[in-house]
């Protein structure tokens, strides 16, 4: 397995990333809960990309 996929850096906020979306979404329905899910994922993929300089 890659040393990439084995970085606390990236490991550690997707993890926070899904206590927060689970305890916040508490009250949002499935479908909002997807929507919003999607969305910060695809603004995560972003910002990592920008940041390696889009290759």
């Amino acid at each position: 397995m890659s040393q990439d996929l084995l970085r606390l850096d990236l490991l550690v906020p997707a993890l926070m990333y899904c206590a927060l979306l689970w305890w916040v979404g508490r009250g949002l329905s499935w479908t909002a809960k997807l929507a919003t899910a999607v969305v910060t994922l695809v603004l995560i993929v972003v910002v990592v990309m920008a940041e390696r300089g889009w290759r």
